[in-house]
C-alpha cells in the first residue's frame, strides 16, 4: 500500500498494489480531472514531486518520452512503487470531491435507435441500484457481456427517471459498439455498469456559455442543455457542433426545442465537407471566427466534448488567441480504445 499526497490541495490517499493512482482516488471519493482512463488523452497528466511509478501502456500523444524524463506522469497509468507526492496540473479547488459514490449496477436494454450511419442511441432501464444518481455530464462504464472488460460512455439524459441514455459511435469489430453494429444487443438484454465517473458538469455563475462538440461528444452536451432548459437558464448559450456532412447530424430538432426554453440560445452546425448556412470547415475555426466578431466576449465558460484533436485545438485557441482563463474551460476527450495485441478500435471513452 502506497501513500499518495496531492498538492497543492493537500489531500492524501492510499493506493493498492495493483491500483492506479486515479482508480485509488475514485475509490476514496475524489473526482480528479481525467479523460479516457486509457493513457491516450493527457487529461490526467500530473507532475511527480517525490517518488517513482511504473506506467501501464500509454500513448506518446498523451505523454512524450521527454515529459516522462522530466517527471510528468499520467495518473490513470501510474502504479506507485513507493510513497508519492503528486502535483496536480488541472484541478478545481472547490470541486474535487466526488458528489456521488461509484457503484456497480445492473440494467436492461430498453431501446436501441440508429441516429446516423455510425452513431446509435442506447437506452437502458436501471434495475439496481434503484437510487443510482449522477450529475448531468457524467459517464458510466458498461461491462462487455461475457468478459470483465469495460467501455465508457457519457449519459445524455438527466438523472432521476430510472434510465441511462447513451450516444455511441459504432465501430466494425468493436468489443461493445460491434454489438450494436451487428444487432447482437437486443431489447431486454441485461448489462452491468459501474459509475458514475467524471468531472464534466455545468458550473454555476453568470458567464456566457460556449459549448463545442463533435461526434458522440453530443451526449454530455445534451445532458447540459437539458439541465439548462429544465432550470430556465437565462444567460447566453452558444452551441457549435462539428460533423463531416448533413448525414452526420442528429438530434437537431430536440436541440432547437431545448434552445427555445433557454433565454438566449444559438446552435451552429459546422460541416467539414459541406457548407451549412455559411458555416463550413473545422469547428474550432468557426468558433474562433465567431468570437473574433465579438460574439459572447472572452470571459466565458467553455464546455468541449469530442475527439482529442478537436478539444486540443479549441483549448489552444481559447487560451492563446482569446485569452480565456484555463479554469473556465471544461472538457471531455473522447478517445478510442485499442485492444492490446489487436487491431480492434472502438469508442473507448464515450
Amino acid at each position: 500500500m502506497a501513500r499518495v499526497v496531492f498538492e497543492p490541495i493537500g489531500e492524501e490517499i492510499e493506493c493498492g498494489e495493483n491500483e492506479s493512482v486515479l482508480d485509488a482516488s475514485f475509490r476514496q471519493g475524489y473526482s480528479l480531472v481525467h479523460g479516457c482512463r486509457e493513457g491516450q488523452c493527457s487529461a490526467c497528466k500530473a507532475y511527480l514531486l517525490e517518488g517513482e511509478v511504473v506506467l501501464k501502456p500509454y500513448s506518446s500523444f498523451a505523454l512524450s518520452e521527454s515529459e516522462e524524463e522530466q517527471g510528468y506522469t499520467l495518473l490513470c497509468r501510474a502504479m506507485p512503487e513507493e510513497d508519492l507526492v503528486v502535483e496536480l496540473l488541472h484541478f478545481d479547488p472547490e470541486d474535487y470531491r466526488a458528489e456521488h459514490p461509484i457503484r456497480e449496477g445492473a440494467a436492461s436494454v430498453a431501446g436501441i435507435e440508429e441516429l446516423t450511419h455510425d452513431i446509435s442511441r442506447l437506452v437502458l432501464s436501471i434495475e439496481e441500484p434503484e437510487d443510482f444518481d449522477y450529475r448531468p455530464g457524467h459517464y458510466v462504464d458498461l461491462v462487455i457481456p461475457g468478459s470483465e472488460d469495460r467501455r465508457s460512455f457519457s449519459m445524455a439524459n438527466l438523472p432521476g427517471d430510472g434510465r441511462i441514455e447513451l450516444i455511441i459511435k459504432r465501430y466494425e469489430g468493436g468489443r461493445f459498439s460491434g454489438l450494436l453494429e451487428d444487432g447482437e444487443l437486443k431489447a431486454g438484454d441485461r448489462l452491468g455498469f459501474v459509475g458514475p465517473y467524471g468531472a464534466f458538469h455545468l458550473r454555476e455563475g453568470e458567464r456566457p456559455v460556449l459549448m463545442v462538440a463533435g461526434g458522440s461528444g453530443m451526449a454530455p452536451q445534451l445532458a447540459l442543455l437539458r439541465q439548462m432548459a429544465r432550470d430556465g437558464h437565462d444567460g447566453p448559450v452558444r452551441f457549435f457542433y462539428g460533423a463531416r456532412s448533413r448525414a452526420d447530424l442528429f438530434s437537431i430538432e430536440e436541440i432547437e426545442q431545448l434552445g427555445a426554453q433557454i433565454d438566449d440560445f444559438e446552435f451552429t452546425p459546422v460541416l467539414s465537407d459541406e457548407d451549412w448556412e455559411g458555416a463550413g470547415g473545422l469547428v474550432h475555426e468557426a468558433v474562433s471566427s465567431y468570437l473574433e466578431e465579438g460574439g459572447l466576449g472572452d470571459d466565458l465558460e467553455a464546455y468541449l466534448c469530442g475527439p482529442p484533436p478537436m478539444v486540443e485545438a479549441a483549448t489552444e485557441m481559447l487560451i492563446d488567441v482569446r485569452g480565456v482563463d484555463p479554469k473556465q474551460i471544461h472538457f471531455d476527450k473522447f478517445t478510442t480504445a485499442v485492444a492490446a495485441g489487436d487491431t480492434e478500435q472502438e469508442a473507448g471513452f464515450r
